[in-house]
């Protein structure tokens, strides 16, 4: 359950993947173009006046407007989301940093909330973290330690570029905990103003109660001992681990910034999803309940990546002036 759960996630970070592939206008034709004859080819071409057949990359010739073209998708997409001469505004006073999940990399977790943060006027920034060696693609795997103290690297990159004091973090599964520790432990409460997550991992999860299971059969350790040489971050948020206690412990939150983070009941990954919420009473916390903003929105843990509720209500919360409303109708906006 544990690989299958993983996968899932993995699988839905490959279909965005592709569809962040396939939105580029600079496409070539499908099917097994190679395969046919230069005689029906040239059928195909005579009776299609735009049938465009197969070209070599090494072979192949843009016009100017294809390039600018190309150009503009290539800043709109989260490939290009590390604007360095982007200045922030009146509107968006602060850069938002976006922190990507576990197994996923600072490209494909951001291929929809990337280019509408940036269409919505925000300097956007992103990075990948906790990579492994011998370990390409995929990302998070590091100890949470490890990469909190690349997100530290990070945000003082971007305060020197944008000449702004604090920026604002949003992060998704584990981009909403390894934070956490960023901020707790590394000095990182004086350069955030506020901390948007979604598909949230405040106090970690039992896989559906797998974990105490396996612990009750006496294979916690055999199966840790198997996974961490390929993710040492994967047991530092289960329920309970010695990671989350020790972040935990004196309070989930620190002082002056704020907080708003997003569970869905469908998540099958974060369970129970309440564990996703911060419990300390304070007042610059915002816990919500997807379902609470539409019924409707059946988003579990990877979906939420493409959800547009989820986006607006991120929005709303990191700019006051923008749309408070957020609901059911929000989906098509």
């Amino acid at each position: 359950m544990l690989f299958s759960k993983t996968i899932s996630v993995a699988v839905a970070i490959s279909l965005a993947t592709l569809a962040f592939v396939q939105a580029s206008p600079l496409r070539i034709p499908d099917g097994p173009i190679a395969a046919r004859s230069i005689e029906d080819l040239a059928a195909e071409a005579a009776a299609d006046p735009d049938f465009v057949a197969y070209v070599p990359h090494s072979e192949r010739t843009y016009t100017a407007e294809q390039l600018a073209d190309h150009e503009a998708w290539i800043k709109r997409s989260s490939s290009g989301i590390n604007d360095w001469d982007c200045v922030p505004t009146a509107a968006h006073p602060r850069p938002v940093i976006l922190v990507h999940g576990l197994i996923a990399n600072k490209d494909n977790n951001w291929v929809y909330m990337g280019p509408r943060l940036q269409d919505a006027g925000y300097c956007v920034y992103s990075f990948t973290y906790g990579s492994l060696p011998n370990i390409p693609y995929f990302a998070g795997l590091d100890k949470i330690e490890n990469s909190a103290a690349q997100l530290s690297a990070f945000v003082d990159k971007v305060l020197a570029a944008t000449k702004v004091p604090k920026v604002d973090l949003v992060g998704h599964s584990q981009g909403t905990l390894m934070p956490r520790y960023y901020l707790k432990f590394l000095g990182g409460a004086a350069k955030i103003n506020k901390f948007a997550g979604f598909g949230a991992i405040a106090y970690g999860t039992t896989l559906s109660n797998l974990v105490p299971f396996l612990t009750s059969l006496g294979l916690y350790d055999v199966i840790k001992k198997v996974i961490d040489p390929v993710c040492l971050s994967c047991f530092q948020f289960l329920e309970n681990s010695p990671f989350l206690q020790n972040l935990n412990t004196g309070g989930d939150t620190v002082p002056g910034v704020q907080y708003q983070f997003i569970a869905s009941k469908f998540d099958e990954v974060v369970t129970p999803y309440t564990n996703g919420f911060l419990r300390d009473n304070n007042p610059l916390v915002k816990n919500v309940v997807l379902q609470d903003l539409c019924p409707l929105d059946l988003s579990e843990h990877a979906a939420q990546m493409l959800d547009a509720i989820v986006f607006r209500k991120i929005d709303a919360f990191l700019t006051p002036a923008a749309t408070q409303t957020v609901n059911c109708l929000s989906a098509f906006t």
